[in-house]
């Protein structure tokens, strides 16, 4: 296995982790509703996934 001979600059280190960027949250309409939700995730404000009703995956009032 390949071992570095000498340190890493923070230059280097630095402008190579300057490269990791968060990618935002796809989002799709849900088919009863019409809210956003995320994909194969029940929704949460009406709480269906593929036809089926899932009352534990709805938002309740004091959840935000």
């Amino acid at each position: 296995m390949a071992v570095p001979k000498r340190k890493m600059s923070r230059s280097n280190t630095r402008s190579r982790r300057a490269q990791w960027k968060a990618t935002a949250t796809t989002l799709t309409s849900c088919p009863r509703c019409s809210a956003p939700k995320q994909p194969h995730i029940a929704c949460p404000s009406c709480g269906t996934y593929a036809g089926r009703h899932y009352p534990s995956a709805e938002r309740t009032e004091h959840q935000s």
